[in-house]
């Protein structure tokens, strides 16, 4: 019985190894994604599958099967999330799927090789611990994506004050400022390029930064939004409204950083007297202490 579970264990242990590493050692080349994506057609696929590529499809399949076999439907939410983190690749969903029910499995088999009386609250505290530990990364992706792009925002707001000051139109100076931070801001230059996308498949402008506003859930792109739709509501010029909104986002990151600054001063206490102040003391009190005793030692009677 035991051979039993230790097999069905290593067994349990590849298969989560092999679905963790899938994505990375089986995806196509940027090459053939990019030739898939010129020749895509709605005619039957004739052309020859690769290894690679029919190996990380029946991964995917495998791991759809698996959601649909245990009647769970997509979720909204969850793919919400995904692309808040910047994960909008196809089967980013499954994969995340696949690993949130392996994971568990993987901690809980690790847990196991603790033993000791209390065995069965490791392994319980392992499937616990790989079932949140997805759902805890995710959340850190996306917030440390929130903040690069709101870092970035008063530089793209300025490169695109220029742009359109030069002649260039909303659009086309959008596309140029996501080109021209495509190294520096990577994640904001991701983000106008899906603009761009959404708009040449025929989506409103506003609508698609509304989208832009909600897919991030920034206050900065929220308030972009609001002053693009008041603009052409108002018949105000552009380049005016964007050299106010980037003033803005200058004075908010330079308010930001005085305070950050202001609350240094609170944050110190804390180390000061958990680890500077003992120190002092201590240098200050032993060499007293010390002759106190001796003295003391010297009163003393033979």
């Amino acid at each position: 019985m035991q051979m039993a579970y230790i097999g069905l264990a290593v067994a349990a242990f590849l298969f989560i190894l092999s679905l963790l590493a899938a994505p990375s050692l089986l995806r196509p080349t940027p090459e053939a994604a990019r030739i898939l994506e010129v020749v895509h057609s709605n005619r039957p696929d004739q052309r020859r599958v690769g290894g690679k590529e029919q190996v990380h499809e029946g991964i995917l399949a495998a791991a759809k099967a698996l959601r649909a076999r245990l009647g769970m439907s997509e979720n909204t939410r969850l793919k919400e999330r995904l692309f808040n983190a910047g994960l909008r690749e196809k089967g980013f969903y499954d994969i995340f799927f696949a690993i949130q029910c392996g994971l568990p499995l993987l901690f809980a088999f690790a847990a196991s090789f603790i033993g000791g009386e209390n065995g069965l609250f490791w392994i319980f505290t392992g499937l616990v611990l790989g079932y949140i530990a997805p759902d805890f990364w995710l959340t850190w992706k996306a917030n440390k994506r929130k903040r690069a792009i709101r870092r970035s925002m008063p530089d793209a707001m300025d490169l695109l004050v220029i742009c359109v000051d030069a002649g260039l139109g909303l659009d086309q100076a959008l596309l140029r400022v996501g080109q021209e931070l495509e190294l520096s801001h990577k994640e904001i230059n991701e983000e106008f390029t899906q603009v761009h996308l959404e708009q040449r498949a025929g989506k409103m402008r506003l609508e698609a930064w509304q989208a832009l506003a909600a897919r991030t859930k920034i206050d900065e792109f929220a308030a972009f939004v609001s002053m693009l739709v008041q603009s052409d509501r108002f018949g105000t010029p552009i380049v005016r409204s964007l050299s106010r909104f980037s003033e803005e986002l200058r004075q908010k990151r330079r308010q930001h950083a005085e305070e950050q600054a202001a609350k240094t001063k609170i944050k110190i206490i804390f180390p000061l007297v958990l680890f500077i102040f003992p120190c002092i003391f201590i240098v200050l009190l032993a060499p007293a202490i010390l002759a106190i005793s001796h003295g003391i030692g010297g009163m003393t009677p033979n």
